[in-house]
């Protein structure tokens, strides 16, 4: 699998600032459609929604991700840490991104960094190799 050293997350972070830039006029609450449920409730899908949902489905393949250890998973986790300050950035200095989905977003990047950083330290506690040392012949 080749996607070892590449963060998942940047794709809602590109789809994000993609849609806040090439489409302002778009609302992250504008509904999409509308799904009659048998209870009776109406729930009604906005970009907003499929957008959160895509990144925490991104979140959980990234934190299976994060279980490989080497230079690969160092290397992923270093580019999630880059990905979470480049979002906490744009966050506070870019008006488009100002905003509770750009924050969710924000917060889900933070706990993949902070997922991959814990694993891969219970891991290593784990990873404890015993070396044999041959006795010399009598």
């Amino acid at each position: 699998m080749y996607l070892i050293g590449f963060p998942l997350l940047v794709i809602t972070f590109a789809i994000y600032n993609m849609i806040a830039f090439l489409t302002p006029s778009l609302a992250w609450t504008a509904n999409i459609a509308t799904i009659h449920l048998i209870s009776g409730q109406d729930w009604t899908v906005t970009p907003e929604d499929i957008l959160l949902a895509l990144a925490i489905v991104l979140l959980g393949i990234e934190v299976v991700k994060a279980t490989r250890m080497g230079i690969r998973g160092l290397m992923d986790h270093i580019l999630s840490m880059v990905l979470f300050i480049v979002m906490l950035v744009e966050f506070l200095l870019v008006a488009r991104a100002g905003t509770s989905t750009f924050f969710i977003l924000m917060v889900i990047s933070l706990v993949d960094v902070l997922a991959g950083f814990i694993i891969t330290a219970r891991t290593a506690q784990r990873d404890i190799q015993i070396d044999r040392t041959v006795d010399p012949p009598v």
